[in-house]
């Protein structure tokens, strides 16, 4: 028999991404069978991130203070710029080691079927610092579209590059294509088209 304060977590924990009413069950019971100490951690942690975490007032990514890890770093590349969707792309580019510049996240991709226009994300913001670092030390030579290759990626990878190349800037985007160790075999015609287009000298 559900309680109503056990049935309430867990249609909250239902909410979350990926979480299906069963997982959120069983989170549920976890949660309440453990000591209370965890609990309290865990309701103190929650209210945190709420309470501290915020945008970088240069990047927008999260951050606690006012401006992110990354751009407080004097070791990374000022002229080379990767625009991503999410804050929680930066990680996972980061993580190859292979990027070594600045960051600006848009929070999102213009999608006209769900009411995304240019003006609810970064993107303005993102050709005002383009613009700002012309004629310094730190100026933007490339800009690098980090954007998934969809419907959505694509439409605002092309609206960005568009207005770059206005401001007389090198535009690039992530090649997309076969994974490593994957098998032509069962790639979508999709994918191997943009592995043609994006095929490299060997």
């Amino acid at each position: 028999m559900y309680t109503p304060s056990l049935e309430k977590l867990s249609s909250e924990l239902s909410r979350l991404p990926g979480i299906g009413p069963k997982t959120a069950l069983r989170l549920s019971y976890f949660i309440l069978r453990s000591p209370k100490d965890y609990v309290t951690a865990l309701s103190e942690a929650l209210v945190d991130v709420k309470n501290k975490v915020k945008l970088c007032e240069k990047c927008y990514s999260y951050t606690e203070q006012v401006l992110c890890r990354i751009c407080l770093d004097p070791n990374r590349d000022n002229n080379l710029l990767c625009i991503v969707e999410n804050p929680s792309d930066i990680p996972q580019i980061d993580s190859s080691g292979a990027f070594k510049g600045r960051y600006h996240v848009l929070h999102g991709v213009i999608s006209p079927m769900e009411g995304i226009s240019p003006r609810d994300l970064k993107i303005e913001p993102l050709f005002k610092r383009v613009q700002a670092s012309k004629g310094t030390e730190d100026q933007i030579n490339e800009v690098v579209l980090a954007l998934d290759a969809d419907l959505e990626g694509d439409t605002t990878a092309l609206y960005i590059a568009k207005t770059l190349k206005t401001y007389d800037i090198n535009v690039t985007r992530i090649a997309h294509g076969i994974p490593i160790g994957g098998d032509i075999d069962y790639i979508d015609h999709r994918t191997l088209g943009r592995a043609l287009e994006n095929r490299v000298q060997i």
